[in-house]
């Protein structure tokens, strides 16, 4: 019996005083990862003195691991802090080094200025906490800072915006490591949004915002059921039990768009999780996802993601699944 491969090794590393949530994020995402009955991450927490941490919720955290562990891994995840404009050179040190070894690196919120003192993002795309744009700009005017996304990806460099889009970046990781069903399940079993776009060189169109309500939670689930049917705003109505009007008006509030954008937003992402799951062909990625034709399906990939169907597939295939029947069901 071949050996199965090691799992991926992410080092995060806990800047003082470091944001527990930022911290937590990556162990809780990447700890929910299996693959073929075995896990996909080994993560380490490091900082630069092994010891009591201090946190910007006024706790000490005792971390036993150094900065010898970021090179041992294979990806590096900077956490935010609560002291972002006096980044540690022991960090920004480990950080060039990671890059120089060719090692994915990224940062959650304000990690994203260790990043760029270590000379990272320099000419690059990046984002941070929105209350610190500005204090980035003016201190890494080189930086090509995105203050609208929740997460950036260029090159091997990624940086998320604040708080929960840390989220997000992380199960982007997990999605371009193992594929869209393995995020969509890690996203599930933490009663998160399913992965969404953010600001990947790909992927720049701005995600849906949250959602804000649930009135409409039953028929949006009907309708994720049904992707592959040819919904129109009429039966969304009718399954809601109200008026095309009213539904309009509390889809809107709920989701921050229209019943149609949102229907058609699902099929995109259907239909990305299909193109990486299986090798079924363009018509009937198409037919079950509720796009219609291949044509239908390579317009609104395009638009999405700035590749074609079949060139986004043999970027991100992960074949693993049967190839035969599809129904519109994501569960």
């Amino acid at each position: 019996m071949p050996d199965r491969p090691a799992p991926h090794r992410v080092a995060v590393i806990a800047p003082s005083p470091v944001a527990l949530f930022n911290l937590a994020m990556p162990e809780m995402l990447f700890g929910k990862v299996e693959v073929d009955g075995r896990a996909g991450y080994e993560v380490v927490v490091c900082t630069a003195e092994p010891g009591p941490l201090p946190t910007t919720g006024g706790l000490d955290l005792y971390v036993p691991h150094g900065l010898e562990a970021v090179r041992e891994a294979d990806t590096v995840v900077v956490a935010g802090t609560g002291a972002p404009f006096e980044p540690d050179p022991r960090i920004v040190a480990a950080v060039r080094e990671a890059a120089a070894a060719g090692k994915r690196v990224a940062s959650i919120c304000t990690g994203a200025f260790q990043l760029a003192e270590a000379g990272l993002l320099q000419g690059r795309r990046a984002t941070t906490y929105w209350a610190h744009a500005d204090e980035m700009r003016r201190r890494y005017p080189q930086v090509d800072l995105r203050g609208d996304v929740l997460y950036v990806q260029d090159g091997p460099f990624l940086t998320s915006s604040g708080y929960a889009a840390g989220i997000d970046l992380c199960l982007h990781v997990i999605r371009t490591d193992y594929g869209a069903a393995v995020a969509n399940e890690v996203a599930r079993g933490a009663l998160v949004a399913p992965v969404r776009p953010g600001g990947q060189t790909q992927f720049t169109h701005t995600p849906l915002p949250p959602e804000r309500g649930d009135a409409c939670a039953d028929t949006r689930g009907w309708a994720m059921r049904h992707l592959d049917r040819p919904l129109t705003l009429a039966d969304l109505a009718r399954h809601a039990g109200v008026s095309v009007r009213t539904l309009t008006r509390r889809f809107h509030a709920e989701s921050g768009v229209s019943p149609l954008q949102w229907l058609l937003h699902q099929r995109v992402e259907r239909a990305r999780e299909l193109l990486e799951t299986t090798t079924l062909p363009m018509d009937r990625v198409a037919a079950a996802c509720g796009l219609g034709t291949a044509d239908s399906l390579r317009v609104h990939v395009v638009r999405r993601t700035g590749l074609t169907p079949s060139a986004y597939r043999a970027q991100f295939g992960r074949h693993g699944t049967a190839t035969g029947s599809v129904t519109s069901s994501v569960a």
